[in-house]
Formats: C-alpha cells, sequence, structure tokens
C-alpha cells in the first residue's frame, strides 16, 4: 500500500509539473505574440520568414536564447550574426515573462 501511495504522490507531483510548464509555454507564446516578435521572427510559415525560429530550442541553449532576448548585440557581435538590422533588447521584460518567453523558445524543436 505504501508503495502505491508513493507512487501516486510523485506522478501527481510530475504531472502539476508538465502542466505547469505547458502554462509556462503558453505564456510564451502570448508573450511572442504581444511583442510582435512575428514581425522580425516566423514560427511554422507565420511572420517574417527570414528570422525563423522554428528549431531555435534545439540549435541555442537556454542562456542563450535569454541572452539574445535581453542583449542582442553582444550576441550579434559574439557569433557574428549576419542579419541586419540588429535585433531589439527587451532589458525591461519582467522575470516572469522573459521565462516564459525562453520556455516557449526552447520547446520550440
Amino acid at each position: 500500500m505504501r508503495v502505491r501511495t508513493t507512487l501516486g504522490v510523485v506522478f501527481s507531483v510530475g504531472l502539476a509539473s508538465t502542466v505547469a510548464a505547458q502554462d509556462k509555454v503558453a505564456k510564451g507564446a502570448e508573450i511572442y505574440a504581444a511583442q510582435k516578435c512575428g514581425v522580425c521572427h516566423s514560427i511554422a510559415g507565420k511572420g517574417n520568414v527570414k528570422g525563423p525560429l522554428d528549431k531555435v530550442g534545439s540549435t541555442l541553449s537556454e542562456v542563450d536564447i535569454r541572452s539574445w532576448t535581453v542583449d542582442p548585440k553582444t550576441m550579434t557581435a559574439k557569433t557574428n550574426a549576419p542579419r541586419k538590422p540588429v535585433m531589439r533588447a527587451y532589458p525591461a521584460l519582467p522575470k516572469d515573462d522573459l521565462d516564459a518567453l525562453v520556455a516557449y523558445m526552447q520547446s520550440l524543436k
């Protein structure tokens, strides 16, 4: 009986974590839309096709995505990114919004 109870608790906690992660990704998608990221970027062919983000979660780390968002000028120099104009910075994005946006970008694989 104790094993069943423990497994039930572990399953419940895991399920709650999965739901919370999905909520964070959904919030990130909303922030992407609200910040009008599609003017310069595209996902699944929607938006500016010159800046596709479809597989960004497979190619960039969470740290790099965060850095691109808050300090794109430094990341452009660091990576010798050829695309012009340089991406707009979002240093004042609230932490929860930035975390959600990064989670959304990480989900794009």
